[in-house]
């Protein structure tokens, strides 16, 4: 499991680090999405994976599993660091995103242009098939709730949740994972 250190470093290392032409830079987006997780109440692990969803993207996430898409190494990431229940939301960011754009009309409106530009390459809408699958798992609305808040946390004006309060809410998940 990482330690506090560990987890400010990478989250750290995102800052002036590029999200896609949006008014706030990777580390600024983490803080954002895992602030409104806490505002909507979300559990410990939700806020972890709300913070962690676009690690893939970090240098030394990207070193250590060049090739595969930021949530596909995200996940791979986080699996042995933080837990399996924070990996699966982190790969299912994006699926999220194609599920929603599938089931919810209005969704797609509300995508940045750069959010638009990367749904395609993400495979567009998902197909009834899919859609089905996603949605039949158990933890398919919290990874909704993620993907709503990963859209709507690119305002440069918000702060985001203070590390702090993000190093006491992973110290309170590694307890709760380990209570030895």
């Amino acid at each position: 499991m990482l330690s506090n250190d560990e987890l400010a470093e990478l989250i750290g290392g995102l800052a002036g680090l590029p999200y896609g032409g949006e008014a706030v830079d990777q580390r600024l987006h983490a803080l954002q999405c895992a602030g409104q997780a806490v505002a909507a109440g979300a559990d410990d692990e939700l806020v972890l994976a709300a913070a962690l969803h676009d690690i893939g993207r970090a240098k030394p996430v990207r070193a250590e599993f060049p090739g595969l898409p930021h949530e596909q190494a995200g996940a791979a990431f986080a699996r042995d660091r933080v837990g399996e229940g924070v990996a699966w939301l982190i790969a299912q960011h994006v699926p999220a995103k194609r599920y929603l754009v599938a089931v919810d009309e209005a969704y797609f409106g509300q995508l940045s242009p750069a959010s638009v530009r990367s749904l395609e390459k993400q495979g567009g809408p998902m197909s009834a098939a899919e859609v089905r699958e996603f949605g039949s798992h158990p933890r398919a609305e919290a990874a909704v709730a993620l993907r709503r808040w990963d859209e709507a946390a690119k305002d440069p004006d918000d702060a985001g949740l203070p590390m702090g309060d993000l190093l006491r809410i992973f110290d309170r998940y590694r307890l709760a994972q380990n209570p030895s």
